[in-house]
């Protein structure tokens, strides 16, 4: 053999292993990107959308397993369609807020994506549905109190109320 030859073997087996570290480093990307995806209770957003309701109910911890085995009530049977045709509009571009006060409806995998206005006792707070909202209550994400901040005493307040300690 020549030393040209000799050449051309080493360059392949190079080659060889560069484009073995090549695919090496493409699954390692993968595993890291499907790493970094949404994952509930080891399934993603898709394979969520795509289950029946039943299996997903026992993907769900026991309060809200219980709940819906029970069934939905009316009012979160509504709110439901309600959602459900927001989201068809959404498909055709128009992006709709629903407006609701049913605070105990459960987040189903089919909301993700939806703007929800939920009343939270003085106004509707809106609340856009992310992948780690599933499983949650709506009320969760509105907050029913907010933080006093008193203000000075006004006029006609008695002398005990007028004092301030000095800091």
């Amino acid at each position: 053999m020549t030393p040209d030859e000799e050449m051309d073997e080493e360059e392949l087996e190079e080659s060889e292993e560069i484009e073995e570290e090549t695919v090496d480093d493409e699954e390692e990307e993968e595993e890291e990107l499907d790493r970094l995806k949404f994952h509930y209770r080891g399934y993603t957003l898709e394979e969520l959308k795509r289950m029946s309701m039943d299996k997903f109910i026992q993907l769900l911890p026991a309060r809200a397993r219980r709940s819906l085995k029970r069934g939905l009530p009316p009012r979160q049977k509504k709110l439901l369609e309600r959602l459900r045709r927001s989201y068809r509009a959404k498909k055709r571009g128009k992006d709709l807020i629903t407006r609701t006060h049913v605070r105990d409806m459960l987040i189903f995998p089919e909301m993700v994506g939806l703007k929800i206005g939920v009343y939270n006792g003085h106004s509707y707070e809106i609340v856009e549905i992310k992948p780690d909202m599933i499983g949650h209550y709506l009320g969760e994400f509105a907050l029913t109190r907010r933080r006093v901040t008193h203000g000075s005493p006004g006029i006609g307040a008695t002398r005990s109320s007028k004092y301030v300690p000095l800091k």
